[in-house]
């Protein structure tokens, strides 16, 4: 069995059947996402929208590709025919935008919004209040194409365990009060968690996590 390989087995058996694992595959050649597929992933994540593109072209088609990072609107049209989960939604012009190109591909895209947890200003997302505001707007109301999964969110990258606990309560706090007073209609099935990496997973998952977005553990480290 080769190392990335032997990788995916464990990390599947440590967050599975709680959570969903992503591997991230940014930057990596497509021999390494090949071996991840070989040895049964079906979930990568990547943080690029033209280098996703390009590995899907070449890949197996029954990959479910995650988009995990920054989103530029101008750029959504070229995943709109493929992406399974787009988990990066930060603001309200590109929920609009993943809509509109979701219309023209005649699908329904599957998102999660992204929420500002972490104490970094380098972070994306909504605030509560921002979140909260959106979700009771006509302007959320009126986008039929796009299917909210969920929240997802990145706590701050220190070693205080504690910080980033509190942040992931923070976020789990959020998703509970969406779904408890049922702010989303129901055809959205908001019923992912997308929280924790690589190294702080284990907390993610203590916090209820339902998915997983590890990389350099299962592909070694990055160029």
């Amino acid at each position: 069995m080769s190392k990335i390989a032997d990788n995916i087995v464990r990390f599947r058996e440590s967050v599975e059947p709680q959570a969903t694992l992503v591997a991230v595959s940014k930057t990596k050649p497509i021999s390494d996402l090949q071996e991840a597929y070989d040895a049964g992933q079906r979930h990568l994540g990547e943080n690029k929208i033209q280098e996703m593109t390009e590995k899907w072209e070449t890949l197996p088609k029954d990959i479910h590709w995650h988009m995990i990072g920054h989103t530029q609107r101008n750029k959504v049209k070229y995943m709109a025919p493929y992406v399974h989960l787009i988990h990066s939604v930060d603001s309200p012009r590109l929920a609009k935008e993943i809509n509109k190109q979701a219309q023209k591909n005649d699908r329904v895209i599957n998102c999660l919004l992204q929420v500002f947890i972490a104490d970094e200003e380098s972070k994306y997302g909504f605030d509560e209040d921002e979140l909260m505001a959106y979700l009771n707007s006509d302007a959320f109301k009126n986008l039929k194409n796009i299917n909210i999964h969920g929240l997802m969110g990145m706590a701050t990258f220190t070693d205080d365990k504690d910080q980033v606990r509190a942040e992931f309560k923070s976020l789990m706090a959020m998703f509970d009060k969406i779904k408890s007073e049922q702010l989303l209609d129901p055809r959205h099935e908001f019923d992912e968690l997308s929280m924790g990496m690589t190294g702080d997973y284990e907390i993610a998952l203590e916090e209820g996590s339902t998915m997983v977005r590890i990389g350099s553990a299962i592909f070694g480290s990055r160029d």
